[in-house]
């Protein structure tokens, strides 16, 4: 670990490489998860799809935890892609985790309902009935959390779950993490948990390896915290963390002396 330190509530932890991140964060978070689960009998959580992940998801699969005690939901997917589209986040998941351990339940969004408003509904009713304990999320290039892109976050939002229109920033990030070959192939509408529905989890574990998210975790962690930065509201969850590394954390890392 580079360093540890406090932004408001929020703790940030930077590591040297993306690989330490994940690991670190993977033990952190399996600790969490066995506490839950012998507090409970069971834990629900809350899972980000993306390459972000990658390094973290496959070091969680490692961990030694009770997995057929947990129940996995996930916090937002495209509206219009096809079944087995790659893009769509609940098949990155199934490949990533959702398949490589036994969970007792498993609920997917589904981005493809023919009555996108019934979906909703469904979904929000599902989370009503298993409040998450734990949220495993990243942050966007654009600062967002989920897709609560900045000109749809609402850290007040009385919704659990809503449809929203991405903005370019956004769409962009999924041509530079090479999920798709264009902008054009990228859908422009999608669902999404709301910024409360995150936070109202008693844990948040908060992902984001590489240089191209350091300036919005350098903003994330040193801005003012607003709701055109989404992101801005981790530093006031009472138990949440921030994993970064060398590449994301420039900007923290040089405003806390740490360069080195």
């Amino acid at each position: 670990m580079i360093l540890e330190g406090k932004a408001g509530r929020l703790l940030v932890k930077a590591y040297e490489t993306r690989g330490e991140l994940g690991r670190a964060a993977a033990q952190e978070a399996a600790q969490a998860l066995r506490e839950v689960i012998a507090a409970k009998g069971g834990c629900n959580v809350i899972f980000a799809a993306a390459p972000s992940q990658n390094e973290f998801l496959d070091a969680l699969c490692r961990e030694d935890v009770a997995w057929d005690k947990v129940s996995a939901f996930h916090m937002d997917e495209y509206i219009g892609l096809t079944e087995e589209a790659p893009q769509r986040f609940g098949n990155f998941l199934k490949k990533a985790v959702f398949e490589r351990v036994p969970f007792r339940r498993v609920e997917y969004i589904r981005g493809n309902a023919l009555d996108i408003e019934a979906e909703i509904a469904r979904y929000s009713a599902l989370l009503s009935e298993n409040p998450p304990d734990l949220v495993f999320m990243g942050i966007g290039e654009n600062g967002h959390i989920a897709f609560n892109d900045p000109h749809a976050a609402h850290f007040d939002d009385e919704q659990t779950m809503r449809a929203v229109e991405l903005d370019e920033v956004c769409r962009h990030q999924q041509v530079n993490d090479g999920c798709f070959r264009s902008l054009e192939q990228v859908p422009t509408h999608a669902l999404t948990l709301t910024i409360p529905a995150l936070v109202s989890a008693a844990r948040l574990f908060c992902m984001v390896p590489g240089a191209t998210k350091a300036d919005a975790v350098g903003k994330t962690v040193l801005g003012e915290i607003r709701e055109k930065l989404p992101a801005s509201v981790l530093r006031m969850h009472p138990c949440a963390a921030l994993y970064i590394d060398r590449d994301s954390g420039r900007d923290v890392l040089a405003a806390w002396g740490k360069i080195r």
